[in-house]
């Protein structure tokens, strides 16, 4: 077993060699970048003006051969990729080109937010979706079931973004009810609040974000719990343990729930991801400077740094996600090995 998750640490590093190195080659076909982004801000200065400038006359040749120097791009790009990779061992992603500040700055400012929304739509799912799968197999095909299902497809089938926009409508100001705030995480006077006011202001600005993120995870974790049980519940062994004189309910907990709960451990490995990943359109919506919204703002700008940066990271932690995963398996059914 120990054998098999070191083999599995040891395939990490060409894996994330050959994710970034795929990454940087398509960067290079991308038209446009940091310089031409520079020149096109210089070309809009210049109209903004009158003067009706064009940007390569506003900025010199030599002036342009200085940025190309500055970014690096004076060089061939499989020298710049080794370069960039012998940063990455030191534990230096470079500098953002569109904020001026180290690449991991960049990313820890954003990063507790999508951590929070991350960890905490993740575990919030999984407390609601396993009792309500659970609920749904015992009560298979009754009112509830039917109900219940028709209520968890139609959220499954709406964006998240567009439940947002829907609940800032009704909910936050819109034309009807003005119960929750239109965006951000906290309100202007929030450095001005007790703890206990600062803990309340947090969550009216979360809710509705939050609800939107859990939206399409929500409806996956409790059908797939829910046929899971249904499937166990027709086995053999359930059959052996009703007839040895367990009731229905010890048979269900013991037995069963275990087993259903393994196609849920997989699922279990989005903890690492969810938090890099993001809801780009969401947290547009209600206004979150979150990791999406970086890694968004960090392609229209050409900004390649940041992000060879996330896709580097967020590739590392869908990988340890998957060990996580396994290591699930393990302890959830001990019968399973690795080898």
């Amino acid at each position: 077993m120990k054998s098999y998750f070191l083999r599995r640490l040891l395939l990490m590093i060409p894996t994330l060699i050959g994710i970034t190195l795929v990454c940087f080659i398509i960067i290079q076909f991308v038209p446009g970048g940091p310089i031409e982004e520079l020149l096109s801000r210089a070309q809009a200065a210049a109209v903004a003006k009158g003067g009706g400038v064009d940007a390569k006359r506003a900025i010199s040749p030599e002036q342009i051969e200085a940025m190309k120097v500055y970014f690096g791009f004076d060089e061939p790009a499989p020298v710049r990729y080794l370069k960039w990779v012998g940063k990455v061992v030191r534990f230096d992603l470079g500098t953002s080109y569109s904020y001026g500040e180290p690449v991991w700055d960049v990313i820890v400012s954003r990063f507790p937010i999508s951590l929070f929304f991350g960890v905490t739509s993740f575990f919030l799912s999984y407390l609601i979706c396993i009792p309500l799968g659970l609920l749904k197999a015992v009560k298979h095909g009754s009112r509830f079931d039917t109900w219940s299902s028709v209520a968890i497809f139609s959220g499954y089938v709406m964006p998240g973004y567009a439940l947002g926009i829907l609940l800032i409508v009704f909910f936050a100001g819109g034309s009807y009810l003005n119960l929750f705030p239109l965006g951000g995480l906290v309100s202007d006077g929030f450095a001005n609040l007790s703890i206990v006011e600062k803990g309340l202001d947090l969550l009216h600005h979360l809710f509705l974000p939050m609800f939107c993120y859990m939206l399409g995870e929500f409806a996956f974790l409790t059908l797939l719990m829910k046929n899971s049980v249904l499937e166990e519940l027709g086995k053999d062994y359930m059959r052996t343990a009703l007839a040895k004189g367990l009731t229905f309910r010890q048979a269900l907990v013991r037995h069963a729930l275990r087993n259903a709960l393994i196609p849920l451990a997989t699922r279990a490995s989005e903890i690492f991801t969810l938090m890099f990943a993001g809801a780009l359109l969401i947290e547009k919506v209600f206004d979150i400077d979150g990791m999406g919204l970086l890694y968004y703002n960090a392609m229209v700008n050409r900004d390649y740094n940041v992000v060879l940066g996330i896709i580097l990271l967020s590739s590392l932690m869908a990988m340890l996600g998957r060990l996580f995963s396994d290591m699930l398996y393990t302890w959830v059914d001990p019968r399973i090995t690795f080898k």
